[in-house]
Parts: structure tokens; C-alpha cells; sequence
């Protein structure tokens, strides 16, 4: 079996986080989305999957998705052939949400185990860091999210720091249209060279 999904299928069956997850309003169990593959060639870093991933097993598969494809200018076909983008969140699983209903973080714990294996296994040409999260870790950044995208050019051409593509986030893009702007046309031209170059 080949190393990268035979540590996909470990990922799989993880239950590290069963009794926190036990705690939380949800009550859930785990269960990990994972989504990679060797030779990807977009790695696309968020937080963690939400409850509507959860329960599909397809990671982005919601209204955040929509946008986050949007922005990158690819389709749902580009997007889920493993073979071109691997999708790694800084926690496999849907964390749950607290008393008042807002998302719980990723779990640290989560990439302390399981990050660094991932990642050997991945050598990709564009990586796209997805809120404060990923972007601390990746970047070891206190900065942040606004001002970390805003500096965008510090880390391009090979890696994007992005906000989170949620609609919550609607308000956020209306007040920094330099986004929309500077960095989208940028960010799919990149995207496009990546995709298509046959080297």
C-alpha cells in the first residue's frame, strides 16, 4: 500500500479526540476528512471542517467552498482531483461548536500528532494558508489575519494567506477591496500556471 494513503487511512480511524469531542454542545464523534494525495501540486490549509463537512466527508463542501473555488477561479472538478489539490486542515475533524453555538478551535493536538507526517509526504508548488490558524502555524506569524493577507506579497509566489472564505466574512471583504482587487487576479493567475504547467 502506498505510504501516503496508508497514512490517510491511519488518519482515518483516529479517535484521539473522542472524549473532547464527547464534551462539546454536539456530542459527536470523530470523523476525519482527510483529502490528499501524492504529487498534489495546490495545498490548501484551513481551520478545520464544519459541521456540514462532517457530515458529507467532503471537505469545503458547503457555501465556504463555493466562495474559496470562486476565488481560486477553479471548478468542483479541478478542486477534488486529489491528484492536482490536497486539502489539509489544521484539524481533520469538525471540532463542534460551544454553548453559544460559535465554532470551537482546532484542536492543537490534532497536528502535534498528525501534521508533520503529512506535510513529508507533500512537496507542493502553492499552498494556500486559510485564516489565523494556518496561518500561524505555517508562517509563525503573531500578526493578524488582515495584516498577514495584506502582506500577501512577503510569501507569494509559492504560498497565499487567505481569510476564511466563510459569508460571515462578507463584511470583512467589503472593507478591504484590495482583496478583490490586488489579490484574486494574482492569486488565479498563479493558480492557473500551476495547474497547467506540464513540468
Amino acid at each position: 500500500m502506498p505510504r501516503v494513503q496508508d497514512l490517510s487511512d491511519r488518519i482515518s480511524r483516529c479517535r484521539i479526540c473522542a472524549d473532547r469531542f464527547a464534551a462539546t454542545a454536539t456530542r459527536h464523534a470523530p470523523r476525519p476528512v482527510t483529502w490528499f494525495a501524492s504529487g498534489a501540486r495546490i495545498l490548501v490549509v484551513g481551520q478545520a471542517p464544519g459541521a456540514r463537512v462532517h457530515a458529507s466527508g467532503i471537505p469545503f463542501d458547503d457555501r465556504s467552498g463555493e466562495r474559496l473555488r470562486d476565488w481560486m477561479g477553479v471548478g468542483r472538478a479541478q478542486f477534488y482531483d486529489r491528484s492536482r489539490v490536497a486539502v489539509v486542515p489544521m484539524a481533520f475533524c469538525f471540532p463542534g461548536y460551544d454553548a453559544k453555538g460559535a465554532d470551537l478551535p482546532p484542536p492543537r493536538v490534532c497536528a502535534d500528532t498528525w501534521r508533520a507526517q503529512v506535510l513529508a509526504l507533500l512537496q507542493p508548488r502553492l499552498t494556500l494558508l486559510i485564516g489565523g490558524h494556518a496561518q500561524r502555524w505555517h508562517l509563525g506569524t503573531r500578526a493578524g489575519v488582515t495584516e498577514t493577507v495584506a502582506n500577501w506579497r512577503d510569501h507569494a509566489p509559492r504560498v497565499f494567506p487567505l481569510p476564511h472564505p466563510s459569508w460571515r466574512n462578507t463584511g470583512w471583504l467589503k472593507r478591504n477591496p484590495w482583496f478583490a482587487e490586488d489579490l484574486l487576479p494574482v492569486l488565479r493567475a498563479r493558480i492557473d500556471e500551476v495547474l497547467n504547467d506540464p513540468a
